[in-house]
């Protein structure tokens, strides 16, 4: 993916997903959106992309939602939740879905849904100029994409709520709440990402995010579970095959 409103690229394992509306700081309209779960689908199912990076055009992640592109010529009719349901809500089941690393490079304004996606990232890394901020509430709208979800299970509930009271916030102040992992370029990282065993990832990745709402005992079954199947994984065996020859 080449043309269009979000550029796809691989190299050495990585993959980038750029969104390309540098114009409207890669606001997200309904082109977009087909874009990016195309985009996903595509580095998601790709066995030579090991890792696949988020960011956006120029100097901007996304500014969130483009309202001038949604059809509310009929403003009483318009249904904002089943707009939802057919864009963002199937985009972050993709993200969701996919079982290796993924990483949002927040590389300027980051705000509403756009921050909303990087949500869904397993990895958030931010520009030093980075803005964030979960918008919503300025347009007298709650949180969506997924929001109420990550959120909270990011930062914690009393952080979570006062996020979303919409004032945005810097990378720093970021990294101090723990909205984001790192300051700075995600590359060497990536790099570092493309080595991790794939399954053993995948499997730790839904364990993980699975874990919050099960008891002890299911999770501990869940361990079972992906232990028994990460035990026959080829990456295992023959991590196992080099330590015993390190050993002769």
């Amino acid at each position: 993916m080449k043309n269009g409103t979000v550029l796809l690229e691989t190299h050495e394992g990585v993959a980038k997903i750029t969104l390309n509306r540098p114009e409207v700081k890669n606001a997200i309209n309904l082109a977009m959106h087909e874009d990016l779960q195309q985009a996903f689908t595509i580095a998601g199912t790709d066995r030579d992309v090991k890792v696949i990076i988020l960011q956006g055009k120029d100097g901007a992640f996304s500014s969130g939602a483009d309202l001038k592109s949604i059809p509310i010529d009929d403003f009483a009719s318009f249904d904002h939740g089943d707009y939802l349901a057919n864009t963002y809500n199937k985009l972050i089941k993709i993200i969701e879905n996919i079982d290796k690393p993924i990483i949002a490079y927040l590389n300027g304004i980051s705000v509403g849904a756009g921050l909303s996606i990087a949500l869904a990232c397993d990895f958030r890394y931010a520009n030093p100029e980075a803005v964030l901020g979960v918008s919503f509430l300025k347009i007298a709208l709650v949180p969506d994409a997924g929001a109420s979800y990550y959120l909270p299970r990011i930062v914690g509930l009393q952080k979570a709520l006062e996020l979303c009271l919409g004032e945005p916030i810097t990378a720093d102040e970021a990294l101090r709440c723990g909205l984001i992992n790192s300051i700075g370029s995600p590359d060497e990282f990536a790099k570092k990402l493309t080595l991790v065993p794939k399954t053993t990832f995948g499997l730790m990745k839904k364990n993980i995010r699975n874990s919050y709402d099960k008891s002890l005992a299911e999770v501990l079954q869940l361990e079972v579970e992906s232990q028994r199947k990460a035990g026959k994984s080829p990456e295992h065996i023959k991590a196992i095959q080099n330590f015993v020859q390190k050993l002769k």
